[in-house]
């Protein structure tokens, strides 16, 4: 479809098609419309894309970092090393589990958390590190497992931008302990709401899978199946976090186009390099050697002093001409709850 110019251009506007209406009715003229086997598909389906041996689907990558947090064990007082250019969820997921946000400042160039800034945050009370694949460019991954090996650390990959993301080889979400997706409506592929971990192990994703669900022994797909009716336990306070079968349906047919729309926004991700290269502002970097960048946000950086006009004047500007953009991110340290309940814990205000 061409756009015409009085047509405004949603910044992030999903790609749905037939698959998924279709998917999406059948399973709602089953009744099963809760997590069922729609979800259970979906878990088997990302399993078999990633390359892993678990995968629980829940209802957004907020819930995914919560839980990852909490199997981890988070205690009370534990610190979380995390970049300050990142969604809010991030930072929030670590204050819900009891720990205390660190933040490590981002290499200016790359736009992610820089291995060097790490490795001086970590303290006898740092428990975790969770790095954003901010864009869809991988962190620098070699390093900061390092890290964590060295210093006997979870590492929890925040991979809300990174679904198709790899790093000389290996998949993103498949270094750490755990790695969390999101499949939001303005992701590269979507659920509309939901997300996905990746637990290394077996103990991991068992729990996860309790917690995800209030802490009941079963969930309600072996309670009600066919099988006969089984009573529940709850062995733990746990969270109302599942995927419905609503979401997932949509989710399996997503998944099978994840490398056309990878291979569209590589296009498009091109054409902008040659359409931008005159212009008085900092293009992306290209993808590193060795890596597949996911392509989730193409970044400008707008300098005033060469542009004529600052980042919200050309957003305005943008707008004016019926093209979406967003900010992405105001950076954490600039939002008022963080500079006032974690004034002693920032450390940092970024380089940015």
């Amino acid at each position: 479809m061409t756009r015409t110019k009085d047509q405004f251009l949603v910044f992030g506007s999903p790609a749905i098609e037939e698959a998924e209406i279709q998917e999406l009715v059948a399973s709602m003229k089953t009744g099963w419309l809760g997590t069922g086997p729609k979800v259970m598909q979906f878990e088997g389906d990302f399993c078999a894309y990633k390359g892993a041996k678990h995968a629980i689907a829940v209802n957004s990558c907020t819930a995914a970092l919560h839980l990852s947090l909490l199997a981890a064990d988070l205690q009370p007082g534990d610190e979380v090393i995390t970049t300050p250019l990142t969604f809010c969820a991030t930072v929030n997921a670590i204050i819900h589990a009891g720990g205390t946000p660190v933040l490590a400042d981002v290499d200016a160039a790359t736009q992610n958390i820089d291995p060097t800034q790490v490795a001086a945050k970590i303290s006898p009370r740092t428990k975790a590190i969770i790095p954003v694949h901010f864009a869809g460019r991988p962190c620098d991954m070699d390093t900061l497992c390092d890290l964590v090996h060295r210093h006997q650390l979870v590492l929890i990959e925040d991979c809300a931008h990174a679904i198709e993301t790899a790093y000389k080889g290996q998949p993103a979400g498949t270094f750490g302990d755990f790695g969390c997706f999101s499949f939001y409506v303005t992701k590269n592929i979507t659920t509309g709401e939901g997300g996905m971990i990746l637990p290394r192990t077996q103990a991991a994703a068992d729990r996860i899978k309790i917690l995800a669900l209030h802490g009941m022994s079963q969930d309600a797909w072996k309670r009600f199946s066919d099988k006969g009716y089984n009573h529940y336990q709850v062995v733990e306070a746990g969270f109302k976090y599942n995927m419905m079968d609503l979401q997932a349906a949509i989710g399996i047919h997503q998944l099978q186009r994840v490398t056309r729309y990878w291979q569209r926004r590589q296009e498009i991700w091109q054409q902008y390099n040659q359409a931008f290269a005159d212009l008085p502002i900092q293009l992306p970097l290209p993808p590193a050697a060795n890596t597949v960048h996911g392509y989730h946000l193409y970044t400008l950086l707008v300098d005033e002093a060469q542009a004529g006009l600052g980042r919200d004047a050309f957003l305005s500007a943008m707008h004016q001409q019926q093209i979406g953009t967003g900010v992405h991110y105001l950076s954490i340290p600039e939002h008022p709850y963080y500079q006032e309940r974690l004034a002693g814990s920032l450390r940092i205000i970024p380089r940015l």
